[in-house]
């Protein structure tokens, strides 16, 4: 139920509804005039929750501290999800053994941090004609991570760049 498309007390402009109360049992169809003095007896709103029935359905409830609920609820959400950022890595098939460290100890700690890494080998001119040093290049990645990374998409080729995926490994 999306706050803004929620209709209440006198904004419910149809003739009759089926009602609910605030126990959550069926009160039956009555017309809207009598289910907002019962509302309004009750000292709660009447809200209309699903507007596409026929007739629609309303239930009584404190309006204001259902919409606190939902905000509270959609917080908590937000707080629990984690973005996964996706970082990239470029090397050239005829990369030195430092420089290839150096870049390894980056992958490590971006997913180390929880980011997905692809690894990417650029081919330039004549390069492409050895395209088995750019996947020797990503096997020694491999080799120097250890095991602290699932692979998600094995080395394969795209037009002038040969890349992989990682992914950290999931904590259980």
């Amino acid at each position: 139920m999306d706050n803004k498309s929620l209709r209440v007390n006198q904004m419910i402009r149809v003739r009759e509804v089926r009602l609910i109360d605030e126990k959550g049992g069926q009160r039956g169809i009555l017309p809207t005039s009598e289910a907002l003095k019962i509302a309004k007896e009750a000292g709660l709103d009447l809200v209309e929750v699903s507007p596409n029935a026929n007739p629609p359905v309303c239930k009584l409830l404190d309006y204001g501290k259902y919409k606190f609920d939902q905000e509270k609820r959609t917080k908590e959400s937000k707080k629990k999800q984690k973005l996964v950022k996706l970082k990239e890595i470029r090397m050239q098939p005829k990369i030195d053994d430092h420089d290839l460290i150096f870049k390894t100890n980056h992958i490590k700690k971006f997913l180390g941090e929880g980011d997905k890494v692809k690894v990417t080998v650029r081919f330039r001119g004549r390069e492409l004609a050895h395209t088995d040093r750019g996947e020797m290049v990503l096997n020694r990645v491999l080799e120097l991570l250890g095991d602290d990374f699932t692979v998600e998409k094995r080395p394969h080729m795209e037009g002038r760049f040969m890349s992989m995926f990682l992914n950290p490994k999931s904590k259980k």
